[in-house]
Parts: structure tokens; C-alpha cells; sequence
């Protein structure tokens, strides 16, 4: 596996695995990703398998076990999900906890903190897009956190929540790294943009989009090479 800088938080691609066949395409890539992640919620059953596959993978990795509520699969309990980072937290480079998970994961935090792998605290809002007030007081609490990268993913549906999306964007990009990307209606086009506006993690599917607007990875890679 590869390594990132410590300063290297901006406009990087990552290529999510949440299956056996991610995996195995994530293992033949020949033009890799800034970082892949591991969805360990939709990987709770091939685990061995995983950890076997690790050498193979050639990049740094991000490794989460997503809470039902915000799109997690498998209706992992916390001390399920807790396990599961607590077996991977050694290989990543990143650990992504959602700000509601905190407490039922500090253990995982603490581990990380000890091996000097970065935080990700993050904020999926399926059904919406909160007003900009919250979610600046959310990024508040992820800064109080010691998030070294704040994620937001929401719900935009029509104009109203893709101009709020945006302003909280271009708001919180100057206090910290962010992570911002949108599903639904109008998101496609949107992540692109968070991308190239420099959006620290920008997510890419392997085969099939988890997430309506998700981009794969060859696709996304394609257009912001050509945009630049």
C-alpha cells in the first residue's frame, strides 16, 4: 500500500470497495486512485479475504464502517461495527467516523491517534440538505474533534439545497480540509464541481454507484484530467 503526505488534502479521487467484485477490480486497476476506501459494513462477511487482498491494493486506504442511519448496510450494531475498525484501523491511512459515532467508536479514535492515522468525521443526510446555520455548527463540532478532514454528504433534489450545499462548501473550505459530494437529482453534476473546486476526498464507484450522482473512477479521473 501506498502513502499520502500529510499536507496532500485536496482534490484527491478515492475508489470505494463495498463488494468481492470492487475488490477484485480494485486489485487489477492499472491506474490507480489517490486512495481506495473500504466500506467494512458491506465487507463484515469476507473479511479474510480482505486482509489477504491488502498487499495487492497499492494505494493508501480509508477504512469506515458506516452507521445504518446514514447508509450503512448489514444494520451493524455499534460494537459490531466498532470490532471491525478496530481490526483494520492499523493498515489505513485514514479513519472515517461519522460525528454521531464518536462516542460508541472512541476506542477506534483513540487507536488511530496512537498510530498517527488521520480522522475523517463526517455527516451523511440522506433525506436532505440541513439549513446552512446547522451545518456549520457541525463543522464546528468536527474542528472540535480533531477532524483532520470535515465529510458532508446530503441530498440535492432541487436548486435550494444545491445553492446551500455550495455556499457551506466555499464556507468551510477556508477553516479546514472538507469532503463535500451530493446524492440525488441534481448530483452528478455537483460532485464534479466539488471536485474541481477542490474538494479534499471526491468518492468513485468501481462498478455500480452506491449513491444516486456517484461517478465511477475511470470517469471522474477522465474528466478532471482533461479539465486541467
Amino acid at each position: 500500500m501506498g502513502k499520502l503526505a500529510r499536507t496532500d488534502l485536496s482534490g484527491r479521487i478515492v475508489a470505494v470497495i463495498a463488494s468481492q467484485a470492487d475488490l477484485l477490480r480494485a486489485q487489477r486497476l492499472r491506474q490507480l486512485p489517490d486512495l481506495f476506501e473500504l466500506r467494512l459494513d458491506a465487507l463484515c462477511n469476507i473479511t479474510q479475504e480482505v486482509f489477504q487482498a491488502l498487499p495487492r491494493l497499492r494505494a493508501p486506504l480509508i477504512v469506515t464502517a458506516r452507521h445504518p442511519a446514514e447508509g450503512g448496510v448489514n444494520q451493524l450494531a455499534a460494537a459490531k461495527r466498532r470490532d471491525l475498525l478496530l481490526k483494520f484501523v492499523s493498515v489505513a491511512a485514514f479513519v472515517d467516523v461519522e460525528l454521531r459515532s464518536i462516542a460508541p467508536l472512541q476506542p477506534v479514535l483513540e487507536l488511530a491517534d496512537e498510530l498517527q492515522i488521520r480522522r475523517i468525521l463526517s455527516v451523511h443526510d440522506i433525506r436532505g440538505t440541513p439549513a446552512l446555520g446547522r451545518l456549520e455548527r457541525l463543522a464546528m463540532i468536527a474542528q472540535e474533534n480533531g477532524a483532520d478532514i470535515f465529510k458532508v454528504a446530503t441530498r440535492t433534489d432541487d436548486d435550494r439545497q444545491v445553492n446551500r450545499l455550495l455556499e457551506f462548501f466555499r464556507l468551510v473550505k477556508q477553516l479546514m480540509p472538507a469532503s463535500v459530494m451530493s446524492i440525488g437529482r441534481c448530483a452528478r453534476e455537483l460532485r464534479l464541481q466539488f471536485a474541481r473546486e477542490g474538494s479534499a476526498l471526491n468518492f468513485t464507484h468501481l462498478g455500480s454507484a452506491r449513491a444516486e450522482g456517484q461517478w465511477a473512477f475511470s470517469d471522474l479521473r477522465r474528466s478532471l484530467r482533461l479539465r486541467r
